[in-house]
C-alpha cells in the first residue's frame, strides 16, 4: 500500500490475482465469468480488501460497477463480448459520467453523441476519470437527445478508438495507486451496437450503477477505519508518556471506544443498505445514500482521530494511518457528494 502510494503504481498484476479469486466481477452473473455474489458479500469483500489498500480497492469497486452495468443493461452479445475479459481483469474498465462543467449536476452533461448511419460520433470531455488512459473499456454517459436526464444515453468505448484521447495524469492528495485523467472525445466514432440499453436510458443506468457504487465506496471507508482503529489500539498500548502507556489514559480509552462504536454503527448501516439493494426494495436508493453519507463521514473522522492519537508519528509517511486519512477523504466527494446524499434523503422525506 505504501509503495503503490509513494511510487504511484497502478498494481494491475495484483488486481489480476484478485480477479482469479473472483473479485473482478463480484456481483456479475456467472455465465459471463462473474462470481454471482450478493451486494452484502460485495460490501464485506471491499471492506476487507480496503484494510490492505483503500485506493486500489476503490478502483476495483469502480471496475466492478462498470462490469455490472454491462452485465445488467447490455444485450446477450454485449455481455459475452465485454464481460469475460473484464471479470478476469485482462481488461480494465472506467466509468465516465463527470465533466468539467457537470459534477453534482450530472444531468446537465454536454458530451454529445450524434447518430450517423450505424455509428455515434462523440464530442466532449470527461473529468476525474479513475483509471483513465490506463484502462481498456470506457462506460460513457453522453447526450443523444435533448437537455436534461432523458436525453442521456450510455455507450461502451474501447481504448484505441480513433478520436479518443486523455489528459495529463492528475496529482492527487490520495488514491495514488490509480491514475486519474480527463477523457477526451474528438469526432470519436462508436458503433451503434455499443449502446447499452435504449437511447435515453443512460441517466437511469448511471444512477442505478451509483446506488451500488455508493455502498462499495462506503465499504472501502469501513476498511480504512477498521485498520485505523487497530493501528490506534496498537500505538496506545506501545507508546508511553508520563511514565505509563497511553492506553492507561481514560480520555483516550473513551475516544477509542467511541471510534469502535461509530465504526460498527456505520458498518451495520452499509450492510443494511446492501441487503435492501439486493432485495430490490423501494427504499434501497435512499438507504444507499444514507449509508454513503454516514459511513464516509464517520470513517473519515475515525481515521483522523486515529492519526491524532499517534501524535507527531501520525504525520509521518512511515506510519500507515496518514495514508488511510488521505485515501478516504475523497470518499465524501465522489459517487455523489455527501451534500447530494443529503439532498436525496431530504427529497425522499419531503415528497408528497
Amino acid at each position: 500500500m505504501a509503495e503503490w502510494d509513494e511510487k504511484e503504481i497502478f498494481p494491475v498484476e495484483a488486481m489480476r490475482k484478485a480477479a482469479q479469486l473472483g473479485f473482478g466481477g463480484i456481483y456479475v452473473k456467472p455465465d459471463v465469468g462473474g462470481s454471482g455474489l450478493s451486494r452484502l458479500d460485495t460490501s464485506i469483500i471491499f471492506e476487507a480488501l480496503s484494510t490492505g489498500c483503500t485506493s486500489t480497492t476503490a478502483y476495483l469497486s469502480i471496475h466492478n460497477m462498470c462490469v455490472w452495468m454491462i452485465d445488467t443493461f447490455g444485450n446477450e452479445e454485449q455481455r459475452h463480448r465485454f464481460c469475460p475479459s473484464l471479470c478476469s481483469m485482462e481488461k480494465l474498465a472506467s466509468y465516465c459520467l463527470t465533466e468539467p462543467g457537470s459534477g453534482s449536476d450530472a444531468a446537465s452533461l454536454l458530451t454529445s453523441a450524434k447518430r450517423k448511419g450505424n455509428t455515434y460520433v462523440l464530442n466532449g470531455s470527461k473529468a476525474f476519470i479513475s483509471g483513465g488512459g490506463d484502462t481498456d473499456v470506457y462506460v460513457v454517459m453522453c447526450r443523444t437527445g435533448g437537455p436534461g436526464p432523458k436525453g442521456i444515453s450510455c455507450v461502451v468505448l474501447e481504448k484505441g478508438t480513433p478520436g479518443l484521447s486523455f489528459g495529463k495524469k492528475e496529482k492527487k492528495v490520495g488514491w495514488n495507486s490509480q491514475p486519474t485523467r480527463a477523457v477526451i472525445f474528438e469526432d470519436c466514432v462508436v458503433p451503434v451496437g455499443n449502446l447499452l440499453g435504449a437511447e435515453g436510458q443512460g441517466f437511469s443506468i448511471a444512477m442505478k450503477g451509483l446506488n451500488g457504487g455508493r455502498i462499495n465506496i462506503a465499504s472501502c471507508s469501513l476498511g480504512a477505519a477498521h485498520a485505523s482503529v487497530l493501528l490506534a489500539q496498537e500505538h496506545l498500548t506501545v507508546r508511553k508518556q508520563f511514565g505509563e502507556p497511553l492506553a492507561n489514559n481514560q480520555y483516550l480509552q473513551f475516544r477509542l471506544a467511541e471510534m469502535a462504536t461509530r465504526l460498527v454503527a456505520a458498518r451495520l448501516m452499509v450492510r443494511n443498505a446492501a441487503q435492501a439493494l439486493q432485495e430490490g426494495r423501494e427504499d434501497a436508493a435512499v438507504l444507499c445514500s444514507m449509508a454513503k453519507l454516514f459511513a464516509t463521514d464517520e470513517c473519515f473522522a475515525i481515521c483522523n482521530q486515529a492519526l491524532q492519537m499517534h501524535g507527531g508519528y501520525g504525520y509521518l509517511k512511515d506510519y500507515a494511518v496518514q495514508q488511510f486519512v488521505r485515501d478516504i477523504r475523497v470518499h465524501q466527494i465522489l459517487e455523489g457528494t455527501n451534500e447530494v446524499m443529503r439532498m436525496i434523503v431530504a427529497r425522499n422525506l419531503l415528497q408528497e
